[in-house]
């Protein structure tokens, strides 16, 4: 089959679409995703909060690595205590390698029965991957030993992908991907293999973007998400959303931004008609009332 983009799913504007049902006839399933990176400090870093003197890249490149570490040792921590104390189960996004370097954050999770969601075996797109098909497979191979949970979902870094991704992930098993940030309900994504579906993340209310690449006020993971909740609340009297919290702990879980973080959930907790769900639930919700619509 041809790999264009276009020719992977069917346009279908959500105007001209049945409508779907979530339980209870909530309007809105938030989906928090925690995303949990190994950052190489031998080489070229993912971003940078401190640019280089001269604009001179160098390695070990110890200021912006302990940026990401900051995350490991303690911004993950100050979510999860939160997370837990409004009884969120998130889907945690991780390289496989994570499962070797963070292994309390990864018993964390399982103690609290979170989703887990892969992010290739290292954090490097999936285009720079000498053999992108093993890199899956092995992702998805150690975070199943280490967890005991079949991985469902996916997220290239960067949300990164080449040609032949939708086709690897549905032969590993996958169900879903976030890559394809396309709609505000899932989407099929047609593969060799069988379908793969779009699940609705963020590139505008995800924390890189804002705090990382367009350095907005730390109130602003509030303010945004906020009023894309807004938005979809209204609409979803008439067709359900799926709002998803993107959010890196070296990002909302540090000290001057994780009052916002908390005050989204505790904002959202008290609204009714809402759903707390992780990307497995979601995908088989849609699947089921796709059926039934």
């Amino acid at each position: 089959m041809t790999t264009n983009l276009k020719d992977r799913i069917t346009y279908n504007p959500i105007e001209h679409r049945k409508k779907l049902k979530l339980p209870g006839d909530a309007r809105v399933a938030v989906w928090t995703v925690v995303t949990v990176e190994v950052w190489d400090p031998t080489g070229p870093l993912p971003r940078q909060v401190l640019s280089a003197p001269g604009g001179q890249r160098w390695q070990p490149d110890v200021p912006n690595w302990c940026w990401s570490e900051y995350g490991a040792r303690v911004g993950f921590w100050r979510m999860k205590r939160i997370l837990d104390e409004f009884n969120i189960k998130a889907t945690l996004c991780i390289n496989g390698s994570v499962c070797e370097h963070y292994p309390q954050i990864i018993d964390a999770a399982i103690e609290s029965d979170w989703e887990f969601m892969g992010h290739n075996i290292i954090q490097k797109p999936m285009h720079l991957m000498e053999n992108e098909r093993q890199a899956i497979f092995d992702t998805a191979k150690i975070i199943k030993e280490r967890t005991g949970k079949q991985l469902r979902g996916w997220m290239g870094p960067g949300l990164t992908e080449t040609d032949d991704t939708p086709d690897y992930l549905t032969e590993a098993g996958m169900d879903y991907t976030t890559d394809w940030v396309i709609d505000d309900q899932p989407c099929p994504i047609k593969t060799k293999n069988g379908t793969l579906y779009s699940i609705p993340y963020s590139v505008e209310t995800n924390d890189v973007v804002m705090n990382a690449i367009q350095q907005q006020p730390s109130s602003e993971i509030y303010d945004r998400v906020m009023d894309q909740f807004e938005c979809f609340y209204e609409e979803g009297k008439e067709q359900p959303r799926v709002l998803s919290v993107c959010s890196h702990p070296y990002l909302s879980g540090v000290p001057h931004r994780i009052k916002y973080f908390r005050k989204i959930y505790e904002e959202l907790i008290d609204k009714p008609d809402v759903l707390f769900w992780t990307g497995d639930q979601i995908i088989d919700w849609y699947k089921e009332a796709v059926k039934e619509a």
